[in-house]
């Protein structure tokens, strides 16, 4: 399948998904997987049809660098654990877009970068609006029953790693310093998300992204539950 089928047909079953508010999609998957690139394609093509998007990241509800680090700066459980503040995320983003709710969010409360906080001001959604949120750990046991469809994003650990030595010097180094982060904290702490949460099992759908040009949907449903 080539990547533009993909966005095609992720965007039907989107629009073929009917709730009483807001769909909330999360795109989840490990570091350099492909699932901003895919968040961006999906959300820009549903835009193209006349659909009111909300589109989000994860990387806007980090924790303080003293929070995401305080069991050391290369341990994968503070990665996992502490990296994200996800009761933030519920309060700010999935509760208000559910069932009778007042539909007012936010889209981000944190700037990783600046490691400060950020003050967006509160906007308000259309019950017909979809979110279109990326980020890791998306379906993490705190999250995962506020998705209304989940799409889980795969590529083989040596891959991504590859693809993040040339994504991210900009703010983690040399490229080897990049490899350390990866092999000590940044893989391992996807491992033990995969141990505990088993997002690949809650996932609607899966998609093997080794290769973004022809993408391979491993797991499909024809509807959302």
């Amino acid at each position: 399948m080539k990547q533009a089928e993909l966005i095609k047909y992720l965007a039907e079953i989107i629009l073929n998904t009917k709730r009483h508010h807001p769909i909330r999609v999360g795109i989840d998957g490990v570091d350099a997987s492909g699932k901003t690139t895919l968040a961006n394609l999906l959300a820009d093509y549903l835009k193209s049809q006349n659909v009111d998007i909300i589109r989000a990241s994860i990387d806007g509800f980090h924790n303080p660098k003293s929070i995401r680090y305080k069991k050391g700066r290369n341990s994968p459980e503070g990665y996992y654990k502490d990296s994200f503040n996800n009761q933030a995320i519920i309060d700010n983003l999935l509760a208000p877009l559910g069932e009778n709710e007042n539909l007012q969010y936010k889209k981000a409360i944190f700037d990783f970068k600046t490691d400060s906080e950020v003050v967006l001001p509160v906007e308000t959604a259309n019950k017909d609006s979809i979110l279109i949120m990326d980020g890791v750990f998306l379906f993490r046991p705190e999250l995962a029953d506020y998705w209304d469809l989940k799409i889980f994003i795969e590529a083989d650990f040596k891959i991504t790693v590859s693809r993040a030595t040339k994504r991210d010097g900009y703010y983690l180094g040399s490229e080897q310093e990049i490899l350390d982060k990866y092999n000590q904290r940044y893989v391992p702490g996807q491992q033990l998300y995969f141990h505990e949460a088993h997002p690949q099992e809650t996932a609607d759908i899966i998609i093997e992204n080794s290769d973004f040009e022809n993408p391979v949907i491993t797991k499909e449903i024809k509807t959302a539950h």
